[in-house]
């Protein structure tokens, strides 16, 4: 069910922004004003999400830790998977967010027959994951060149790198493939591994079938159909610089690809796609777990009485002395 309400989600809001531009000639409104809107919503979301999350007290030290902890000279403590100070931590988030390190070392567990209960690696989907996010970030930073003039010198690089293998013209770029194969092995994961499929909901489909679209209506443009590029430079300029113009000539297939990624930008602080802040405020990760070195005490603790045994042996030395039970004074 999930699923199909995510497609058909999905192709709605292409239908719409077609329908907008071809018939109804919404040029002003799916070229400025949703843009804007979906720009602020994504800033105003993301930095709300943050704050609410920063505001949650963490009182102990909680990180998830995977070796032995700092403790006595002659025991050999792990410095990243158990850090006992602040460089330990840096490294343990740097290899987190930049090669998913907790990902890599993940397994899988499956009862076969017999029954016999066994573990497997899932390095292909760490695979999947980090070629899906990395070349995310490579094509967002080719994408840079529409905003600026002149084009950064680091945006001309990673083009020269990422067009590496050149096959005819336009120019193949190696992580337009290697993306779109990310985002269709991670959405085949969910639907043929029957583990993965009863626990995905639509929340999963949805982002999956989006950035998918997104992708698609990308290549569309840059291979197939013809797009004025000096045309959508010149509406991106006017939109960062708060100059907005509609040039002529720019086809509906951009509008289509810029309306999924406004959905996209509005979409995203409200989905679980916000892990990409959130792992920077997980206690589980940034904390540095020195609990047998320091003593972490709860400051919102409010003061309990304490009931000592002897005021215990005070109050019911009677009754205890009744049933047997030793005492300390007669």
């Amino acid at each position: 069910m999930g699923l199909l309400f995510s497609f058909f989600a999905v192709a709605v809001l292409g239908v719409i922004a077609f329908v907008g531009v071809r018939s109804i000639h919404l040029h002003y409104f799916f070229g400025v004003i949703i843009p804007y809107l979906a720009f602020a919503v994504f800033i105003v979301g993301i930095a709300f999400r943050v704050l609410k999350w920063a505001r949650i007290p963490v009182p102990f030290r909680i990180p998830t830790t995977a070796g032995q902890e700092r403790s006595l000279p002659w025991i050999k403590a792990n410095k990243i998977d158990n850090p006992s100070t602040s460089f330990g931590v840096i490294i343990r988030m740097a290899l987190e967010v930049l090669v998913f390190r907790s990902l890599f070392r993940n397994t899988k567990m499956e009862l076969r027959d017999g029954p016999q209960l066994t573990y497997g690696s899932t390095k292909w989907l760490w695979m999947a994951g980090l070629a899906f996010h990395w070349t995310f970030l490579i094509i967002l930073t080719r994408h840079l060149r529409l905003f600026f003039e002149p084009v950064p010198f680091f945006v001309g690089i990673v083009e020269t790198l990422d067009g590496f293998f050149q096959v005819g013209a336009p120019v193949l770029y190696i992580t337009d493939l290697i993306f779109l194969g990310a985002i269709t092995f991670l959405f085949l994961r969910r639907v043929i591994i029957p583990q993965v499929k009863y626990i995905s909901l639509a929340s999963d489909y949805f982002p999956l079938f989006l950035i998918g679209a997104i992708g698609a209506t990308g290549v569309l443009m840059r291979y197939f159909l013809k797009t004025d590029v000096v045309g959508i430079k010149e509406l991106m300029m006017g939109l960062i610089t708060f100059n907005p113009a509609i040039p002529a000539g720019i086809g509906t297939i951009f509008y289509i690809h810029l309306f999924l990624v406004s959905a996209l930008f509005m979409y995203f602080p409200m989905s679980k796609l916000m892990h990409m802040a959130g792992v920077f405020l997980s206690p589980t990760r940034n904390l540095v777990n020195n609990n047998r070195a320091v003593m972490h005490v709860n400051p919102w603790n409010y003061a309990v009485k304490a009931h000592t045994y002897e005021e215990y042996e005070e109050e019911f030395r009677d009754k205890m002395k009744s049933v047997g039970l030793p005492v300390e004074k007669e």
